[in-house]
């Protein structure tokens, strides 16, 4: 199956629902189920402002199964839109550049088994 490594918080902000749309540089033709997976590295500024959801962060796990429903290229209207949508997980950041991956049917996972991440799409043929 897919898989792509995320940061904390970001992975358990998807797993726990408050994040819809993962933003991307490219352009991701491929549609369906995708694993989610929390990497070693954590965003100490994104933290601090997620602390309020009280949330787990799991690292080095497959911490959610998602499917990608859509790929938005980020232009100005589509910015002005995610700003609005929840402040506090994706910031005030007036510009976003490149595609944001709009995820849904989104399954929280929790299984403890260390996997260690890669960048990009990687595939995990073991994963159950």
């Amino acid at each position: 199956m897919r898989v792509i490594t995320l940061m904390q918080p970001w992975a358990s902000l998807v797993a726990n629902g408050y994040k819809i749309y993962e933003f991307r540089k490219m352009n991701y033709k491929y549609r369906g189920k995708i694993l989610i997976h929390a990497g070693k590295g954590i965003d100490k500024n994104a933290m601090e402002r997620v602390k309020e959801l009280n949330l787990e962060y799991p690292q080095s796990q497959i911490v959610a199964e998602v499917e990608i429903e859509d790929v938005i290229e980020c232009d100005k209207e589509f910015n002005d839109y995610i700003n609005i949508l929840n402040s506090i997980v994706y910031g005030n950041n007036k510009q976003r550049d490149g595609y944001a991956w709009k995820l849904k049917n989104i399954k929280k996972i929790n299984d403890n088994q260390h996997i260690s991440g890669k960048q990009g799409i990687w595939y995990l043929d073991t994963f159950e």
